[in-house]
Order: C-alpha cells, then sequence, then structure tokens
C-alpha cells in the first residue's frame, strides 16, 4: 500500500507530523510505502534529527503549501503545487491508496472531491467522525463538507457509514438514526423528515428513527446522521466540552493536595485516553475511490500515527469496494 502525509499540514507541522510517520510505519508491512508530501529540505531536516531512515519513506517535494485561513476555492486555483493539490492529484491517477492531512479541512476536501473519482452510487462525499462516548465509540456523519445536503445524501451517508462501523469498529449490527429535535416522527425540518422516510424504508438499515443530540451519549445507537452543519457544530461542542470538564476534574483533584493527587492520576489518564479524539486519528471522507483521512488541525504524532493506522486498515478491508457493492442496489438517485 502507497499511503501519503501532508507533511507541512497542521498546527505542529512539521514536527509533530514527521514524529507521526516515524510512529506509525509499525501499522505499515515491509513492502509498502509511506511518502511524505512538502518542502524536501524541511522534512529532510526533521528525519534526521528523529532518526527516521527506514527505507519506507520517500519524500515528494512540494513548493506550496495551503494555510490554514486561505479560501479553498482560491488556493486550490493558484496553488497547484501544493501538497494538499499534489497528493489528491495522485491518488486520483491511482499512485497513491490513501493521502492524510491535518492542514486546511475544506481545501483538502474539495480538493479530494475534485480531484479523486467518486465511488459509483455515492453523488456526495461525506465526512464520518468517530466519536468517543460513554458506552464505546459512535459515527457521525457529515460533520462538514455537504452543509445543504439533499435527502438522499443523507441515505448514502447511513449506507456507508453503517459499512464502517461494521468493517472497522467491529459492530456487528449499528443501529442508524437522524439527528432532530425530537424522537417523534413528525418532528423535524423538511430535510430530515424526507430522510427519515428513506432510511425506514432501507431493510439494509437497523434504522432507530429520529435521535436527540443527548442519545449520541446515551448509548442510544451506533451511526448518527445529519448535514455538514448540524455535525460540525456537534464535533466542536462536543470537543470543548470534553477537554473543559476534563481540566475542571483536574484542577479540582490538584486541589486537594499532591497525594490525593497521585492517587487518582492513573484512573484520570484512563478516562482521557478513552475519550481523546486523538485516538481514533481522523475523520475519513467516505464516498470516493482513494482513502482520504482528515486529521484534526491540532493533531500530534499519536494522531498522525493512528490516522495511518486507521488509513491501513480502510485500503487492508478494502472498505472502498465494499462500499461500492452495498451502493449499487439503491435506485438511482439524482446528483
Amino acid at each position: 500500500m502507497r499511503i501519503a502525509l501532508d507533511a507541512m499540514g497542521g498546527d505542529h507541522a512539521p514536527r509533530e507530523i514527521v514524529r507521526g510517520a516515524a510512529a506509525g510505519l509499525r501499522h505499515l508491512s515491509d513492502g509498502d510505502q509511506m511518502l511524505l508530501y512538502g518542502l524536501r529540505d524541511v522534512i529532510e531536516g526533521e528525519c534526521r534529527e528523529h532518526g527516521l531512515t527506514d527505507p519506507r519513506i520517500r519524500i515528494e517535494h512540494c513548493s506550496q503549501t495551503i494555510g490554514m485561513d486561505e479560501s479553498p476555492v482560491e488556493a486550490l486555483r493558484g496553488k497547484r503545487d501544493s501538497t494538499i493539490v499534489r497528493m489528491a492529484s495522485a491518488a486520483g491517477k491511482g499512485e497513491l491508496d490513501a493521502i492524510i492531512s491535518a492542514g486546511n479541512t475544506g481545501a483538502f476536501a474539495a480538493a479530494a472531491q475534485l480531484r479523486i473519482k467518486p465511488i459509483a452510487g455515492v453523488t456526495r462525499p461525506g465526512i464520518a467522525v468517530v466519536m468517543p462516548t460513554f458506552r464505546g465509540p459512535v459515527i457521525l456523519c457529515d460533520v462538514g463538507a455537504n452543509t445543504t445536503p439533499k435527502p438522499h445524501h443523507l441515505h448514502e451517508y447511513a449506507r456507508m457509514c453503517d459499512i464502517y462501523a461494521r468493517e472497522i469498529l467491529g459492530i456487528a449490527e449499528p443501529q442508524v438514526g437522524i439527528i432532530s429535535i425530537g424522537e417523534e416522527e413528525a418532528k423535524g425540518n423538511p430535510l430530515v423528515k424526507e430522510a427519515h422516510a428513506l432510511l425506514k424504508g432501507d431493510p439494509q438499515l437497523h434504522f432507530i428513527g429520529n435521535v436527540e443530540g443527548r442519545d449520541i451519549f446515551a448509548g442510544e445507537g451506533q451511526v448518527f446522521i445529519c448535514d455538514g452543519f448540524v455535525g460540525n457544530v456537534t464535533l466542536k461542542l462536543t470537543e470543548g466540552l470534553a477537554e473543559g470538564l476534563f481540566k475542571t476534574i483536574v484542577r479540582e483533584i490538584g486541589q486537594e493536595g499532591p497525594s490525593f493527587a497521585q492517587q487518582f492520576a492513573p484512573i484520570v489518564e484512563r478516562i482521557w485516553k478513552r475519550h481523546d479524539f486523538a485516538e481514533y486519528g481522523g475523520a475519513p471522507l467516505l464516498g470516493i475511490k482513494s482513502v482520504v483521512i482528515i486529521c484534526h488541525g491540532r493533531s500530534d504524532q499519536r494522531a498522525i500515527s493512528n490516522a495511518i493506522r486507521v488509513a491501513a486498515e480502510q485500503i487492508r478491508t478494502k472498505l472502498n469496494s465494499i462500499i461500492e457493492s452495498r451502493m449499487a442496489t439503491l435506485v438511482e438517485r439524482p446528483a
């Protein structure tokens, strides 16, 4: 397999990306390749500093980088030699099996959709994020790729995430819900109501109906479908709440004295690890032929290493082929 990393993308690039690449090599086999896209001199310097001499590593020089605050459309037009554009183009030509970036999310998602062919039967890709909850991991889709979807787009997301939950997370029969303002079938806007009818009528899904935001953490399901606007707000709210809660807990424990804090430190560490987004690496962009992993801008080496693990799992399980075979059973839909 050939996995590419945007070495210049993210708040902690290139150091954490290169360190993550080094740690992620354990997820690859001897015949695999890991390609680092970015400024050759900078990447080579980081590799030397961290003693990274593995022959599976290859550097692809790119003279440009798309900044986090740049307009995706303008950046893609004006920076043809950027890491994001070069990786997406190579994946579109079949030269790469997976691409990973913690850089500009909008530009990365747009480049992937423009340069890589969609999976047959998918009219609009969606970003699916794995979220840690008190009852285990769940999938939320979409979290930003499509803020104005149509009902059949949500139906596609449900099918793709059902497959992801089975093949990658090992959930035998995922329960699928659509996020709404009430559990009753009549609740929700026109998009939710029409999508509800499509999901309810699909015998390949274990559809549990409408779910409210609190149900995500209550064990009411494993796959939650929504438009990209609702999904992105939900994701960011959850991240902020989790960080705030753990900081508060740590501060309160610390105020009880050193011995008390030392006693509870291992417990807090275990809980944090179980609920840390970095454990899941990044969010796959489902619906296109190459594996595309979108990482958080703050990703450290652990998150990058886990993103490599997730990408390798998707390649080995032939996830996209399974999605394509399942999507083929849906009736023809508008774009």
